[in-house]
């Protein structure tokens, strides 16, 4: 019988095998989706227990213990950390399937060596060791520790970015940069939009009253983060973009109504949302960064929690928004003054999945291999079955071999053994693919698609 999670967890032939342990294993990792929070890296934060490391802010953990029935004061309430920890402990055995069941045992395995399995009985035995490992462990150790050799986290045009700063100049082996992410300035509909714009335009030296004040204030903060190292830039789209790009009378029409307070219906959103990445695409294309879209997410569902508790906090799912034509015209508008920035599609509905990996291949133009990227499985697809949808679906449209690879996508120091959990399903596949007799065993040539698609690629393509 199969040992649970032993040194071939996943690798189901000979040849994944192969290519798991002597080419993927100990690949460095480009972490160039992450929401680690710089400030815990500056100050080299040692965590006061498992719970403060595992269930602090982690909304995939605190979603599962809800729908086992775990009441509120045990995961974000005022339990204590100990009681919060035995009652993730108690219900974990339930998720069998879940990835959260597999990362968890792979973050007690490679950050700590405690090979029990999680647990009602075996809680108190991981707490009193885990918590004395982490005694001697910072963030700083974290990311030595899983050979992290560059992360990108997610950071406001208006940020300072001092802490990256202090971080570049650390003896920290890890290379932590920024990443652009405007997401309030996107939101147009927010409560504090007007208020944010002020604090924009204080930091960027303009005074925004208009739209093309807005562009002119965002577009220096990208000269300001590309500068710090950041060559990424990152953005939700969460709402149904128009067939075809506003003009510049319209977008600074719908600016000036909200500015006058009046709320945008959907479609309106819609438009200001589209404009925006049209015009700050320009820029990104002309500091050579890569545009990230994340597609697909319905946020803040329950009103009531999210009252209560604020946004990610584990209300959120996948939506069934048709986004083709809108994302098909934004990239067209961008492709047709080339303008238009090497560009990553992630989605968060598998039903997307064939649209995403046949959208790219219209905007490919030569100058980069997979200049349009279908995006790794992402938050409710990180999951195995997500993961190999993912790379078989741009196998079955696209060109699997310029890959860049999977994320964490957390805000946990302790998420990189989930690296280790997409390179053993590559491998997977990759095997089953030659045993099928679909691919020849050409171990060299498999070798040097696992390394681009787990360390390669990535370098090349952010020019990290």
């Amino acid at each position: 019988m199969t040992t649970f999670i032993d040194q071939d967890f996943l690798l189901s032939t000979a040849i994944a095998r192969k290519l798991y342990h002597e080419v993927a294993a100990n690949l460095p990792i480009v972490d160039y989706h992450s929401h680690l929070p710089q400030g815990e890296i500056a100050s080299r934060k040692v965590f006061r227990n498992l719970a403060d490391l595992w269930l602090g802010g982690d909304h995939y953990k605190w979603r599962l213990m809800r729908t086992c029935g775990v009441s509120e004061d045990f995961i974000t309430g005022d339990q204590s950390d100990e009681a919060k920890f035995r009652a993730f402990c108690k219900v974990l055995p339930l998720a069998i399937g879940n990835p959260i069941h597999h990362w968890s045992h792979l973050e007690l395995r490679r950050l700590f060596g405690i090979e029990l399995n999680i647990n009602a009985a075996n809680a108190g035995a991981i707490w009193e060791t885990a918590n004395a490992k982490l005694a001697g462990m910072d963030t700083w150790a974290f990311l030595e520790q899983a050979g992290v050799e560059i992360a990108c986290t997610t950071d406001d045009p208006a940020d300072d970015l001092m802490q990256h700063d202090e971080i570049a100049k650390s003896a920290l082996k890890t290379r932590v940069l920024p990443a652009f992410r405007p997401d309030r300035a996107m939101r147009i509909n927010r409560d504090d939009f007007p208020q944010y714009l002020a604090h924009l335009g204080d930091v960027a030296g303009v005074a925004i009253h208009s739209f093309a004040e807005l562009v002119t204030a965002l577009t220096r903060r990208v000269a300001y983060f590309h500068a710090r190292g950041a060559r990424i830039s990152d953005h939700a789209v969460d709402t149904v973009l128009p067939a075809t790009v506003p003009t510049a009378q319209q977008l600074e029409d719908l600016f000036a109504r909200r500015i006058a307070g009046q709320l945008l219906n959907e479609a309106e959103v819609g438009q200001y949302l589209s404009g925006l990445l049209a015009q700050i695409g320009k820029e990104y294309a002309r500091h050579d960064w890569a545009m990230c879209l994340h597609i697909g997410a319905q946020r803040n569902n329950n009103r009531r929690m999210l009252a209560r508790l604020g946004p990610d906090t584990g209300y959120d799912s996948m939506s069934d928004l048709s986004i083709s034509a809108g994302l098909a015209a934004l990239l067209d508008a961008l492709d047709s003054d080339d303008t238009l920035p090497r560009t990553m599609l992630f989605c968060l509905n598998p039903a997307m999945n064939d649209v995403l990996s046949t959208m790219i291949g219209n905007f490919q133009d030569g100058s980069v291999a997979g200049k349009i990227q279908f995006g790794p499985a992402w938050w409710f697809n990180d999951h195995k079955e997500g993961n190999l949808q993912q790379l078989i679906g741009l196998a079955n449209h696209g060109v699997l071999g310029t890959f860049v690879g999977m994320v964490t996508d957390s805000r946990s120091f302790a998420s990189y053994p989930r690296h280790d959990y997409f390179r053993r399903l590559l491998c997977r596949q990759f095997g089953l693919w030659v045993e099928g007799g679909e691919y020849p065993a050409d171990l060299d040539a498999l070798a040097q698609i696992v390394r681009g698609i787990c360390y390669d690629n990535a370098k090349q393509y952010f020019k990290l």
